[in-house]
């Protein structure tokens, strides 16, 4: 993960507490095309771990947390991510793992960022 990968991660760490109260406890995120693909661990709240307990728990919670960071990113657009990245926010694609607390969020700008951001060696 480069620098301009980590400071994405912390902007969506940010923006995730800020927004749904907890942010996840690491991200690791790998800039792809026009994508910035954020893997993440330790989303789920106690609060959120407890309703998962019940069958019908899990799948409210799976909704509750793909569909809630979907409609927030789109009534609140990352414009922080768009300064980092020098390119405009197009859509989001969510899921999580609510057995493994582990999720993914697929950002997708409107131009090729690997190309801006990746480190030559």
């Amino acid at each position: 993960m480069n620098k301009y990968e980590a400071e994405f991660s912390n902007l969506v760490r940010t923006f995730r507490k800020s927004q749904m109260g907890k942010g996840p406890e690491k991200i690791v995120t790998t800039f792809c095309k026009n994508w910035a693909i954020c893997e993440m661990e330790g989303n789920l709240s106690p609060v959120e771990r407890f309703i998962a307990g019940a069958d019908q728990g899990k799948q409210m919670v799976r909704a509750a947390r793909t569909e809630m960071v979907k409609q927030t990113y789109k009534d609140s657009p990352p414009v922080e991510m768009e300064d980092l990245l020098g390119a405009r926010f197009v859509d989001l694609f969510v899921d999580i793992d609510i057995d493994r607390d582990f999720g993914m969020s697929v950002f997708v700008f409107d131009r090729n960022i690997e190309e801006k951001f990746s480190v030559k060696h």
